[in-house]
């Protein structure tokens, strides 16, 4: 029995030896992708084209290796998230051997004359969630992506955009090896949505290295950190409490920050939810600019900011599994009673007042709705420095109530 040679092409036949091409000329069986076999059209071998029934073209091979000596054709390097891996799998180690040839990888930073050793490399083939690649977006300066028809170098750059993750460039590297190969380096913006020839692959690099998206977020970042105007945010030690109380206990959970103010807690949330949704709800246009202003400072892209008089304005958006009332003033009930019913069955809502008047009117909304409570108070003091010493001054008490339903107390 013949071990199945599975041979890189490279970016193009021209990237093949002579000991390659020697190997395909005797081939009895060629297996490869559509582009590759049509390299080969006087080949004599047999040929069986790889398609999304990578089962089936496995089970063929298996068939015609007992008498005859098969070629698979891959891109590049087999082992490179190629077939390589698969066919050793199913084979055994034994049965394969693997020539490799140049990968996509190594020839688009050859073409941007960049070293790769520093580059992340994220595959979109076939993936749904594009979890990988935004992580990848936190934490790397210069990320290597493999696109599909589907998950396309437009489409990347539409996420970008729609996540608000700035300071990258991308790099789309079209038909590398053949006479029509196209080089561009585009915005996000300019590329989110436009069509590029397939195949291809797509660079992102960031424009001042080391500088992450998310960069000094951590709980209970100082008021000063925010920009914010009037006083009008959650101060540091309530808020820790406040995102305590939320019990953002999945990285999914859809929050509603409703009188968002300068939007510290939605910003802070993202924390803890990192594939979540966040919607930061206010309706004083220059504190809308505030929470713009400290997304972007922070790049929080699963940050909406939605300017509205609430209650009004909620119908657009999806039912949360957290909710928290910063503000709400004389319509706090109000606000509540639109809000509350719209919460998922194992839900939690948390209000943070300073008015005394809104202690029993919160509890009693909350009560009527079904939903069991607690409450605390948070005085926090701050030591103020004297000639001989510091003092402490007091900052105005706040109530945080929280809300559940009832039949879910005991699993909270």
């Amino acid at each position: 029995m013949t071990p199945v040679s599975v041979i890189g092409i490279g970016l193009s036949p021209e990237d093949l030896t002579p000991a390659h091409l020697e190997r395909i000329h005797r081939a009895d069986v060629l297996v490869g992708g559509k582009r590759h076999l049509g390299y080969f059209p006087n080949s004599r071998a047999v040929k069986k084209e790889i398609t999304k029934d990578l089962p089936g073209v496995i089970q063929f091979i298996q068939e015609r290796t007992a008498e005859e000596s098969v070629v698979v054709l891959a891109s590049g390097d087999p082992l490179f998230y190629g077939i390589g891996a698969r066919l050793i799998q199913a084979l055994g180690p034994d049965r394969v051997r693997i020539h490799p040839n140049i990968s996509t990888l190594a020839a688009a930073f050859a073409r941007i004359k960049e070293p790769w050793q520093d580059a992340r490399t994220v595959s979109l083939h076939g993936k749904s969630d594009p979890a990988r690649l935004l992580k990848a977006l936190d934490r790397e300066d210069k990320i290597f992506v493999l696109t599909d028809p589907v998950h396309t170098p437009g489409r990347v750059a539409g996420l970008l955009r729609d996540r608000n993750i700035a300071g990258f460039r991308m790099c789309i590297l079209q038909q590398l090896g053949a006479p029509s190969e196209k080089i561009e380096w585009l915005t996000p913006e300019a590329a989110a949505g436009k069509p590029f020839a397939e195949p291809n692959v797509l660079i992102l690099r960031r424009e001042t290295p080391g500088r992450r998206t998310r960069s000094g977020l951590r709980l209970g970042l100082s008021d000063e950190a925010y920009r914010h105007r009037e006083g009008l945010i959650t101060k540091a030690e309530v808020r820790a409490v406040t995102l305590s109380k939320l019990r953002l206990t999945s990285p999914d959970h859809v929050l509603w920050d409703l009188g968002a103010g300068s939007g510290s807690v939605s910003i802070e949330s993202a924390l803890f939810l990192k594939r979540g949704r966040i919607f930061a709800v206010e309706k004083n246009p220059d504190r809308i600019a505030d929470i713009e202003a400290n997304r972007d400072r922070f790049g929080i892209r699963n940050l909406a900011v939605v300017q509205t008089v609430l209650p009004d304005g909620l119908d657009g958006l999806p039912d949360p599994d957290r909710i928290f009332i910063g503000g709400g003033g004389k319509d706090l009930d109000r606000i509540i009673q639109a809000a509350a019913p719209r919460l998922s069955p194992d839900g939690v809502i948390v209000v943070n007042t300073v008015l005394i008047s809104n202690i029993d009117r919160t509890l009693e909304t909350l009560r009527k709705l079904d939903f069991s409570t607690e409450m605390v108070q948070i005085q926090v003091n701050t030591a103020k420095p004297m000639p001989w010493g510091d003092r402490l001054q007091a900052q105005n008490p706040v109530w945080i109530i929280t809300g559940y339903r009832k039949e879910e107390n005991t699993h909270l």
